[in-house]
């Protein structure tokens, strides 16, 4: 009897094999793309600033572009703790304008810009404050222009902050309640802190900004499988900050920012218990209130500035009447 040789299941075999065939796929798959997301997680991690701030060296414009009279200061810093190591404190200074009003007693603007470019680029803006009979002290960041230093981080900015309202208080000699602290788009955020900081100053005013840096990356469709609020550290957080303001705040923001939506401002302007105003202005962007508003956005700035002084002058009035009181502990109103 001859027996028929037992051949092996061929298909059972191919069907294994191209199960393990796409079972290894699928794991290299998923170890390339979980690569790719922790990649992507420790570079938003490590190079965060670089996505925030976006500075340049060259400065193109000056206030003699717009027919101003103007002085270049240059600041030596402290460096802060974050940059200690990084940087030469020999060496840190920032470099700013000081263009001088007409009028010696007129309110000084402290003018800080957004995360783009540099002072040259603020120029314009600067103007029209002095044509609304202000000083002006505008100043790049560390990092910015001709300020030197490590790259910026938020830290570093609150410091040149810091740095600049001290060269107005006691170099100049500048009465805070003389002092109107300005603030466009990120420049905004770090006004805020400021403003914080020194409750004393005239007024706010914040241009064109948000009311964090971890719900502006919340608004890129990239970030929404990234633990943003777990990674991100330089966090800008003005929405917590502004119900701690205590001087009259103006909110200035265009309808057609394509930038940063004014629905931000309108969330900061309801968090602020401060005295506060907020004007939209239609069809303007982000850079270009001012030159899409014309008129109107002198007429808001003068309009707030006198609403300002009359509360001021009903804060000394309540000061006079504590003091004449003998009640120290009563507090002041706004």
């Amino acid at each position: 009897m001859s027996l028929n040789p037992i051949v092996p299941d061929q298909s059972s075999t191919t069907s294994l094999t191209g199960k393990s065939r796409w079972k290894k796929t699928l794991i290299q798959w998923s170890l390339g793309i979980g690569g790719i997301y922790v990649l992507a997680c420790g570079l938003l991690y490590t190079q965060q600033g670089r996505f925030i701030f976006a500075p340049t060296g060259i400065i193109t414009e000056t206030p003699a572009d717009h027919g101003l009279a103007y002085q270049s200061v240059d600041l030596p810093l402290e460096p802060t703790p974050q940059t200690k190591q990084q940087t030469d404190p020999n060496m840190d200074r920032i470099f700013g304008w000081w263009i001088p009003a007409q009028q010696p007693q007129a309110k000084t603007i402290l003018y800080l810009h957004g995360n783009g470019i540099n002072i040259g680029a603020n120029a314009e803006q600067a103007s029209r404050f002095h044509k609304l009979g202000c000083s002006v002290f505008l100043f790049d960041y560390r990092g910015y222009g001709k300020s030197t230093g490590a790259f910026p981080s938020e830290a570093s900015t609150y410091a040149d902050a810091q740095r600049a309202w001290t060269y107005l208080v006691q170099e100049r000699k500048i009465a805070p309640n003389q002092i109107v602290i300005y603030g466009h788009s990120l420049g905004g955020a770090i006004a805020i802190d400021l403003a914080v900081q020194h409750p004393d100053a005239f007024a706010l005013i914040v241009q064109s900004s948000f009311t964090s840096a971890v719900e502006m990356a919340q608004r890129n469709w990239w970030t929404a499988a990234i633990p943003i609020d777990l990674l991100l550290t330089q966090r800008f957080d003005s929405i917590h900050k502004v119900p701690q303001l205590k001087m009259p705040v103006l909110y200035i923001h265009g309808t057609n920012d394509e930038r940063i939506p004014y629905a931000m401002s309108q969330r900061l302007f309801a968090a602020t218990r401060a005295p506060k105003q907020l004007k939209l202005f239609a069809k303007a962007g982000h850079n270009n209130v001012a030159a899409v508003a014309g008129e109107a956005y002198y007429q808001t700035i003068r309009a707030f500035f006198n609403q300002a002084d009359k509360t001021a002058c009903k804060d000394c009035s309540v000061t006079r009447q504590i003091r004449q009181s003998g009640n120290t502990s009563a507090p002041i109103l706004r």
